[in-house]
């Protein structure tokens, strides 16, 4: 056997060593969630699993999209999660206008609107620039395997223990939570997201066509043999994510009787650290109720959904053989990295979440807050890349 083929046969049994080893650890993990905080969170940590597989599987970022956008004029991102919040506000709307799925009690994020929610998202949008992901995109990004994001991902949680130290000054601000379908009903605050959906659809169909004279489609191989390959060597068709993620969100929404969010367990995990430092976080007002630090992160709902989004990030990465440590970072990586998950963590805690919580969730809870989030967001996205150019980063 020659030198190539042995050092292929290596990596090889490496690949299916590591796929065998994080399937078998997830599924040790969520018994023991099972064991330790019972079925409910059980079950929300393998929906977060079945998250973080389509994440990688479908190589699809709400960060990648909205670079894509701001850099390229690609729109195809950003039109996937428009269709993602289309199909999520109706399928939501009436039972959020309801506040009951089979018989148990769900509620929405609507958020206030107001300087800290403009702010922080603001903010926050500049850190996905420099941080290089999201808030689902650390997790999914982590858990296949980036160095990089690890890093963004203690800014994270650093910032977000920050922006907890320092709520009661944001949330004494003024501010106006506005429910869509309270003040229109569930078909005319259906009809004002979706109308606002098809607004931001047809501005990248627009755009698009002007900077590439057509509108760029996924390239997708139809056949038969084509598609079972993609189901186990990734690049899922863009339908099957977006059908996915919000099917992920009813899950959580029936299972946990709230929608997804990822950022407080971040929030959750840094203050708990600090405890264990002996720190006294008794007098913040954001751990006024002081029961989540005192027991297992396994009772926390965001967190064991974190936790399956990074276990099923990771499963993927195994299978499609892509997962590898590099450990070759720069200084200057690493300093832009920490401060980006530094605003990531600080701007979501402030401004009621994240891409998901405030965005995803937050629209699709009918709550105008998760488009004022997307708006200025964006605005610290587009900010975030002119100093990153300008810093030659």
């Amino acid at each position: 056997m020659t030198k190539p083929r042995i050092i292929n046969s290596i990596n090889q049994q490496k690949h299916n060593l590591g796929r065998v080893v994080s399937i078998i650890g997830t599924i040790i993990l969520v018994a023991i969630i099972n064991h330790t905080a019972g079925m409910t969170n059980a079950l929300l940590s393998m929906v977060g699993v079945m998250i973080g597989i389509t994440f990688v599987m479908g190589n699809f970022g709400f960060t990648g999209g909205w670079i894509a956008w701001i850099n390229r004029r690609d729109g195809r991102g950003l039109r996937a999660q428009m269709l993602i919040l289309a199909l999520a506000s109706a399928l939501f709307y009436p039972i959020l206008a309801q506040g009951s799925l089979f018989g148990n009690d769900v509620t929405g994020f609507v958020a206030p609107i107001g300087i800290a929610a403009i702010f922080g998202s603001f903010l926050f949008g500049i850190g996905m620039q420099f941080g290089g992901c999201c808030a689902s995109g650390v997790l999914s990004w982590a858990g296949a395997g980036s160095v990089r994001i690890f890093i963004t991902l203690f800014g994270f949680i650093a910032g977000s223990v920050w922006g907890a130290y320092d709520i009661a000054f944001w949330r004494s601000l003024p501010g106006t939570p506005i429910n869509l379908t309270t003040e229109f009903g569930v078909v005319g605050g259906l009809g004002v997201t979706l109308i606002i959906c098809a607004f931001v659809i047809v501005l990248t169909l627009f755009f698009e066509k002007r900077r590439y004279g057509k509108i760029l489609t996924y390239d997708a191989d139809q056949s038969q043999t084509g598609r079972l390959k993609r189901l186990v060597q990734g690049q899922w068709p863009i339908i099957a994510v977006i059908l996915l993620l919000v099917l992920a969100n009813f899950l959580t929404l029936l299972i946990a009787g709230r929608p997804w969010g990822v950022t407080s367990a971040f929030a959750l995990w840094g203050s708990k650290a600090l405890t264990v430092t002996g720190a006294d976080l008794s007098g913040w007002s954001y751990w006024n109720n002081s029961e989540p630090l005192n027991r297992s992160i396994f009772f926390d709902v965001t967190s064991v959904m974190n936790i399956g989004i990074f276990l099923g990030s990771l499963i993927a990465a195994q299978i499609l053989g892509t997962f590898k440590l590099n450990w070759n970072i720069g200084l200057k990586l690493v300093v832009v990295s920490l401060i980006g998950g530094l605003m990531l963590g600080y701007g979501s805690r402030i401004a009621y979440g994240c891409n998901i919580g405030a965005f995803f969730s937050g629209i699709s809870s009918a709550s105008l807050s998760g488009w004022i989030w997307f708006v200025s967001a964006f605005i610290g996205n587009i900010f975030g890349t002119a100093l990153k150019k300008r810093m030659a980063l």
